[in-house]
């Protein structure tokens, strides 16, 4: 009997965490990584310094719709589509003036989410506007805009 307690006194002590709590006693040990012995170590370049992070533009229809600057008046737009028969519109504005306008196509339907990729190539008329490209999804019934979705160019 003697021993049993003995063994409980010691267990007891050994999962002890001198009254700390939980996550007080998780925060202070110390982690420890352990790699095969065949693993390589490979430098991977940071381009968070070099690159800053362009927004990320979206709404009902459109989602992770990107603007890349290829150019001095160029512009790689990518992203999804969940589009009526897959085919949606866009227009350039300066906040008077629309400048350029088009027709894209994803590469699928809705209801699914379709990719879709285009360039724009547009100069702006006045040096202190602001250009936007509008993308929206024109209506089967009116040929209205719907789901309009403002993206910043420049």
């Amino acid at each position: 009997m003697k021993y049993r307690i003995f063994l409980f006194a010691i267990l007891l002590s050994a999962c002890g965490n001198d009254g700390k709590t939980t996550s007080e006693t998780a925060a202070s040990q110390d982690t420890v990584n352990v790699q095969p012995a065949n693993a390589k170590e490979v430098e991977v370049e940071d381009t968070t310094a070099t690159a800053p992070e362009s927004p990320v533009y979206a709404n009902e229809r459109f989602k992770e719709v990107t603007v890349q600057k290829t150019g001095e008046h160029s512009f790689l737009i990518k992203g999804k589509g969940q589009i009526f028969e897959a085919s949606f519109s866009w227009v350039v504005e300066d906040g008077h003036m629309e400048l350029k306008k088009g027709h894209e196509m994803t590469d699928a339907g809705a209801p699914e989410w379709g990719n879709f990729q285009f360039t724009v190539d547009v100069k702006k008329d006045r040096e202190n506007s602001t250009l936007m490209l509008i993308i929206f999804e024109s209506s089967p019934q009116d040929g209205s805009r719907q789901y309009e979705l403002p993206v910043l160019l420049y």
